[in-house]
């Protein structure tokens, strides 16, 4: 399992709610490639409950969502945006659980559109949360302009011939 660096980290204006490390709103996520997978591990907070010590159904949407835009990166190597989230909750994510995973990998590409599976499981590996996002991914010249070069995972080196 390789950490994946941030490329958004140096680009003026980032504050992403899912994945920015300074947005003190934000939910701070990190990433992990595993092969096919993207994995955050994540510590629910209890600001982020909707009922008493169980996770927001919109917060697990995001994580869900948040996911699924790395495996866009990481995997596809571009950005794109969401078109359709749709989320089954199969079990509550409680806020006291001492850590949370999400996983995410691509299932299929039609042209420029990817489908992503993502799932959270609580510290157990019981599935709390399932989803597909459905993502317009950007031709590579897009992605420039909006600023995306690469992503990749620490200790990966570009090789120079």
């Amino acid at each position: 399992m390789k950490k994946i660096k941030n490329p958004w980290l140096s680009k003026p204006g980032y504050d992403c709610f899912g994945c920015c490390p300074e947005n003190p709103q934000g939910v701070a996520m990190e990433f992990f490639e595993d092969g096919d997978e993207i994995i955050c591990f994540w510590k629910p907070q209890s600001h982020y409950q909707g009922w008493i010590n169980t996770l927001h159904g919109g917060i697990q949407a995001t994580l869900i969502d948040e996911c699924a835009s790395w495996v866009v990166f990481r995997k596809l190597q571009t950005t794109g945006v969401t078109s359709k989230l749709e989320v089954k909750y199969r079990k509550p994510v409680m806020t006291t659980e001492p850590q949370i995973t999400v996983r995410a990998r691509l299932n299929e590409m039609r042209r420029n559109v990817a489908y992503i599976n993502v799932c959270i499981e609580n510290s157990h590996g019981e599935l709390c949360a399932e989803g597909e996002a459905v993502y317009f991914t950007f031709p590579a010249d897009k992605a420039r302009e909006m600023g995306f070069t690469e992503c990749t995972t620490e200790g990966e080196e570009m090789l120079s011939f």
